[in-house]
């Protein structure tokens, strides 16, 4: 019975991989980024800091809004997967995979900042890195950046 269940549990998780076009660093580091995003929101708003609530408290509508976007960002990866696939590249998913890294750090950042936890220089180099990787610099992404830095700075 044992043996089954694992199994069943071991062609699950293999189905998923192979959607996810693989088990590799990127997709390690994204899952982790997730994880560590997800737990850095609930302390901030157990703190009664969080940016998602009105209340800036726990909100069950807010948690499942944020596993609703983390599971899109997966499925995301599915269609970049896919299109790698079409195209006959790998580059389009490991991009959409660093891309969506430096969007989890981003808040991993908003997060720690809201609980008052100071990041280091290093991380924002890495950040800088990373979006240059990707090929990409957003706007948006730049202005979260400005504003970190400029709110590290008093």
């Amino acid at each position: 019975m044992k043996e089954n269940i694992c199994t069943i549990i071991g062609m699950i998780g293999g189905f998923f991989a192979a959607l996810l076009g693989g088990w590799d660093s990127a997709l390690t580091t994204l899952v982790i980024f997730m994880t560590i995003d997800f737990a850095t929101g609930l302390i901030a708003a157990a703190m009664g800091k969080s940016k998602h609530s009105k209340t800036g408290r726990l909100s069950s509508r807010a948690g499942w809004v944020g596993l609703a976007k983390k599971v899109c960002t997966l499925l995301m990866i599915v269609v970049a997967v896919r299109i790698d696939l079409l195209v006959g590249t790998t580059y389009v998913r490991d991009a959409t995979c660093i891309g969506f890294c430096v969007n989890e750090l981003l808040s991993i950042i908003e997060n720690t900042s809201c609980m008052g936890v100071p990041y280091p220089d290093s991380i924002k180099k890495a950040i800088e890195v990373l979006q240059k990787k990707a090929g990409r610099l957003d706007d948006e992404l730049q202005e979260m950046i400005d504003e970190f830095e400029e709110d590290d700075e008093r």
